[in-house]
């Protein structure tokens, strides 16, 4: 199992910012769809505030007022009624009052649907009894001056009716005034409605210059970094063509010692030996001086290009590869395969066996490890090649050598991601991906 703590390198540079940007975009609307579904309902609540309370407050009072006047003129007629001066009987006012009455009643109909919603419904059902029991007692007054008494309908005028008057336009003067407290209180709460918007419109606009300030500094930050991640890219790829050119040199140095050393030494023998006469025994080391020479050649030819990859491809070349490897340092090599081997194309096989050379070699060089697993596998989707030792972990080497280098742009080069793993136990497992898109191009 691969570990607790992983070092992954990654070529190229860091992700790019759009996840973040559309993250910023998508709050930044949110917010926007947030606050302007808010102001809509504050909208909404001043409109019902204005059309259920003041405007129907408004509308309230002036049938009260309506009503007041009818009940000032009821009191005004009551006056005349007791004025001994008039020549008219009291039965000669009940068209004036039937007049007053139509008037009064439907004014008092409106203002039963224009009340407002929270007046208690005792007090809405008080004026109209009031305004009813005036009536029942003036149908008694004209009755008894209809039956000739004059005088106990005006005691009962005196007694009753201008009581019940005074009554009713308390009533509504009290109404007039609880409509006025309410109209008060409904501009007070109009008033807070717009400070609390005025205030969310400041807090609003105060967050998105924050939100653009925020993306700004990011967006200049992130321009930063890259540029910077630029420069370092171009550095290490200086270093890098120096480093190539420096192991290109060492290579042509080393093949060069190989040619002049031992194949100068095996030529310069195989001319002395011609030379004299041959018995069966020289001839016995004159076979084996030939059969050296190719081993040479052949390991020579391997190490430039081994032909094995073009002819019979990856697995057969790493297949080779690991006996000679095994045989060389000494370090045991286990080798795993799964899935269904598969033609690689576009040099992915030459890329993928130089990562798997130069991961042994850091093995060999650096890990002080006996053992050493390589797996190949070919997924669905992918090639991949892991190779793993059980030595003395990543935090012990260099990972900012040439062979660090060169698989990391090879893996680049690929499409693909390489990864480095210290293993808990000690030890590091690489891992080269190849996504399937490569392996077949």
């Amino acid at each position: 199992m691969v570990a607790a703590r992983q070092t992954k390198i990654d070529s190229g540079l860091s992700h790019s910012p759009t996840i973040r940007l559309l993250a910023g975009l998508v709050i930044t609307l949110s917010a926007v769809a947030v606050y302007a579904g808010y102001t809509i309902v504050q909208l909404r609540g001043l409109e019902d505030l204005q059309a259920r309370t003041i405007d129907r407050n408004r509308s309230d009072s002036l049938l009260l007022l309506r009503i007041q006047n009818n009940l000032n003129s009821i009191a005004l007629a009551l006056r005349d009624m007791l004025d001994d001066t008039e020549p008219y009987g009291l039965a000669a006012w009940r068209a004036p009052f039937q007049r007053i009455q139509n008037d009064l009643d439907d004014a008092l109909r409106q203002e039963e649907r224009y009340s407002p919603f929270d007046r208690p419904p005792e007090q809405r059902r008080f004026l109209g009894e009031a305004v009813m029991q005036f009536w029942d007692s003036l149908d008694r007054v004209f009755a008894l001056a209809a039956g000739g008494h004059e005088g106990d309908a005006r005691v009962q005028v005196r007694l009753s009716l201008e009581a019940r008057q005074q009554a009713m336009a308390t009533a509504v003067a009290r109404l007039l005034v609880e409509n006025n407290e309410i109209e008060q209180a409904a501009v007070l709460q109009t008033q807070q409605i717009y400070e609390r918007a005025k205030r969310d419109v400041y807090l609003f606009l105060t967050a998105m210059l924050v939100l653009i300030a925020l993306t700004s500094l990011y967006l200049v930050q992130y321009n930063r970094r890259m540029f910077q991640q630029v420069s370092e890219l171009s550095e290490r790829r200086h270093e890098l063509a120096q480093q190539l050119i420096g192991t290109q040199e060492n290579a042509f140095r080393s093949i060069s010692r190989e040619l002049h050393d031992d194949f100068g030494q095996i030529l310069t023998a195989l001319g002395v030996m011609l030379q004299r006469p041959q018995s069966r025994e020289d001839l016995r080391e004159l076979q084996q001086i030939v059969q050296d020479a190719l081993e040479k050649v052949r390991s020579l030819s391997h190490a430039l290009h081994p032909m094995i990859l073009d002819e019979l491809g990856l697995e057969r070349a790493v297949q080779q590869y690991l006996p000679g490897f095994q045989k060389q340092t000494g370090i045991e090599v286990r080798y795993e395969k799964s899935g269904e081997a598969r033609e690689l194309g576009g040099g992915v096989a030459t890329h993928m066996y130089r990562v798997l050379q130069e991961a042994l070699n850091n093995v060999a060089k650096h890990a002080k490890s006996a053992k050493a697993t390589v797996r190949l596998q070919y997924a669905a989707d992918a090639a991949i090649l892991e190779v793993e030792d059980e030595g003395v972990g990543f935090s012990a080497r260099n990972g900012k050598g040439m062979g660090f280098v060169s698989m990391r742009e090879r893996a680049e080069m690929m499409g693909g991601r390489i990864e480095f793993h210290e293993r808990p136990g000690g030890g590091v497992l690489v891992r080269l991906t190849v996504p399937s898109e490569k392996v077949h191009a």
